[in-house]
């Protein structure tokens, strides 16, 4: 974002996310990730924690900064060059923390949020099942009452930062003789006897985030652990869909970045028939629409960010949000394509990192909701907000010389 349009506050955030990114990571840790070398980067986190970075959205006596959307989504972007593990690990912090602050006691909060900000605790969000994905709400694990506790059974999959998170997120039936909506709670379930971790994903990109499968048998979870109500999962889930797609688009900026500076500079360096590659429309028209898009994309989601601080939760948020993060990640896949275009075959070798974002900006458009339910939830939001009303503005439709010719508009 042009300094111009900015607060000094948000410079200087982006700025420290931009240094973080710069010298706190290096250049090894990233080779080992994407090598299955390292398959949970911990001390990743903790040094985000040293710098106060994770959830810099919650109040600063849990460790947050008391910021924005506006100002995460800045941060965010600078992190995202790092590519998706980092970005998403990154994320997770703000995506379980969403749930906890919203929904959980003052209590919870001192005994989760804290450690979690403050780089004492690591989490993850367990919500998919192997056998649902998108049918989130058909999940088969489940949470029985049994006095002061519950009793939770079942198998995660796809979760990612799983092999070295201590607190999870999880999403468990709770009433099984009710509608889905009205059948589900969620929990914050500790590291411990009946939780097993298997890291047994062989990933195409997105590697050393540890993302595996995760166990619950015979897991004791405490009453205080539920998340809101009990079969309130519902309301849980629609506001937790505001951080995940949120971080997801905001992140994607940033790696839809990296690959166009990268294939930028490359082609104001490399000569065929006697001139700079850059100078070829064939080249420089490509680079045009990569900025193009991602201009557009960050404009999005920048002001989808600032309707969320601005309005919270609603049906209109929800349809932005879902279209920032489609929006957003597929204009991610296709900057990174073109950048590999641009680069030709040097570009599909791990000569440089292009190839490497490529397979990271592949799984973004599937995670947190395929952008296929994006556009699902895009269209029933749009028409949720038409048809309730008469047009707002002038009625167009009846400016047509005919509009009113009789037998014309049929609809049945």
């Amino acid at each position: 974002m042009p300094d111009a349009i900015l607060t000094a506050g948000q410079r200087r955030l982006r700025d420290e996310a931009r240094r973080f990114a710069r010298e706190e990571v290096s250049r090894q840790l990233l080779l080992d990730m994407d090598a299955d070398k390292v398959r949970y980067p911990r001390e990743y986190a903790q040094k985000l924690a040293a710098h106060r970075l994770l959830g810099l959205r919650f109040p600063e006596e849990f460790g947050g900064r008391g910021l924005d959307w506006a100002h995460e989504v800045l941060a965010l972007e600078e992190i995202g060059v790092l590519g998706a593990s980092l970005a998403c690990l990154f994320s997770l912090p703000s995506i379980v923390g969403e749930a906890i602050h919203v929904f959980c006691s003052r209590e919870q909060k001192e005994k989760y949020l804290k450690p979690v900000l403050t780089g004492k605790m690591t989490v993850a969000e367990a919500l998919t099942e192997p056998r649902g994905g998108s049918d989130f709400f058909g999940a088969t694990a489940t949470a029985k009452r049994e006095g002061d506790h519950y009793i939770l059974n079942g198998q995660k999959r796809f979760i990612v930062g799983a092999e070295g998170a201590d607190l999870f997120m999880v999403y468990a039936r709770t009433n099984l003789d009710a509608t889905s909506h009205k059948a589900i709670s969620a929990f914050l379930v500790e590291r411990g006897e009946g939780v097993e971790v298997k890291h047994i994903y062989g990933l195409m990109g997105t590697r050393g985030g540890g993302t595996g499968r995760v166990y619950f048998r015979e897991v004791r979870v405490p009453v205080e652990n539920l998340i809101g109500e009990e079969h309130g999962a519902y309301e849980v889930f629609h506001q937790m869909m505001i951080p995940e797609r949120m971080t997801s688009a905001a992140g994607a900026l940033g790696l839809a970045r990296a690959a166009l500076e990268i294939s930028a500079r490359y082609a104001d360096r490399r000569k065929a028939f006697g001139q700079k590659i850059r100078e070829f429309e064939g080249v420089s028209f490509k680079v045009a629409e990569s900025l193009t898009r991602l201009d557009a994309a960050r404009a999005l989601v920048h002001e989808t960010a600032r309707l969320i601080d601005t309005t919270g939760n609603s049906s209109h948020v929800r349809r932005m949000v879902s279209e920032s993060k489609k929006f957003a990640t597929e204009t991610a896949w296709s900057v990174v394509n073109d950048a590999m275009q641009i680069m030709g075959g040097i570009g599909y070798t791990n000569v440089y990192p292009i190839e490497r974002l490529l397979r990271d900006a592949r799984l973004m458009m599937i995670w947190t909701g395929t952008n296929e339910i994006m556009n699902l939830v895009i269209q029933h939001e749009y028409f949720k907000e038409l048809l309730a009303e008469p047009p707002s503005t002038r009625d167009v439709e009846a400016d047509a010389q005919n509009a009113d010719a009789e037998g014309e508009k049929v609809y049945e």
